[in-house]
């Protein structure tokens, strides 16, 4: 009876300032167990913020119409917005199968970077036998596991499009093959030039294999980061203080799904747009 005491609802402002101390967690908490496997707070999270944007889309657009509504009219802006900041980049061939991965990955990506600002997210919990505070609910993009999950998703994603609209042969050649004009260029020193682009190319291979490593950290540091800035300054002062650093949050939520989105795109559009005229 005792162990259940401690896991009543906490104040916002209590819960805060008994954080503000210790910072936030690097790692999610652990809730308990499903079917086996670990259920931690980041995931929670991650179902509720997402069946919430499900939810808000179906019921702000509803059935999409000839004359759109407000809410089918944010909708299309954005879709259009972004369009015309990704297709340059990824080129018309690949665009199509492109989009869907990449305007999937700014939304999730935004809303869960902005999901730490909503009121009572990383707030209410329960204090263990140890009497830290375990909150409930994390942003998504503060748990690396997170974060390296979709640089992982979008690195796949980038493989399949890449050989699918180059070609397994240009992909091959434009990691390891010689860049150099046949024409123009002597043929000693275009013999000589081989091992060298080979060579260059498993060093682009190197560097491939550290793109999800990049993408995920970056992510997942300025969103941790922020979550212990707005810690520490609500800890010291939660009512006006806070204010122009949640402000702040808000712009770093869309930089980061712009710069992830982005580079994703920049990965896809190497392989893909080098025949047409956004090129």
């Amino acid at each position: 009876m005792n162990k259940l005491l401690p896991s009543v609802f906490l104040l916002a402002g209590s819960a805060t300032a008994l954080n503000a101390a210790d910072g936030v967690s690097p790692s999610p908490y652990k809730l308990t167990e499903l079917f086996g496997l670990p259920l931690t707070n980041t995931i929670v999270t991650t179902w509720a913020i997402s069946l919430l944007l499900i939810l808000v889309v179906k019921i702000s657009v509803g059935t999409p119409k000839l004359i759109p509504g407000k809410g089918q009219a944010v909708v299309e802006n954005l879709i259009d917005g972004l369009r015309g900041l990704l297709e340059p980049i990824v080129g018309k061939k690949a665009f199509p199968m492109t989009f869907p991965l990449l305007i999937g990955l700014f939304l999730f990506i935004l809303i869960h970077n902005w999901s730490g600002l909503i009121p009572g997210v990383g707030v209410f919990g329960f204090y263990d036998d140890h009497g830290h505070l375990k909150y409930w609910m994390r942003p998504a993009n503060s748990d690396l596991n997170a974060t390296l999950g979709m640089a992982l998703v979008a690195m796949i994603a980038w493989l399949f499009i890449s050989i699918k609209v180059a070609g397994g042969k240009f992909f091959i050649w434009e990691l390891f093959g010689n860049k150099a004009d046949k024409k123009e260029t002597p043929k000693p020193v275009y013999l000589m030039l081989i091992p060298i682009f080979i060579g260059v190319g498993f060093i682009e291979v190197v560097s491939i294999a550290f793109r999800p490593v990049s993408l995920s950290f970056r992510l997942y540091g300025n969103v941790f980061g922020g979550e212990n800035l707005l810690t520490s300054m609500t800890g010291l002062a939660p009512y006006l203080i806070p204010v122009p650093f949640y402000f702040y949050e808000v712009l770093v939520g869309v930089v980061q799904a712009l710069i992830f989105t982005l580079l994703v795109a920049i990965y896809i559009g190497l392989m893909t747009n080098h025949d047409e005229e956004a090129h």
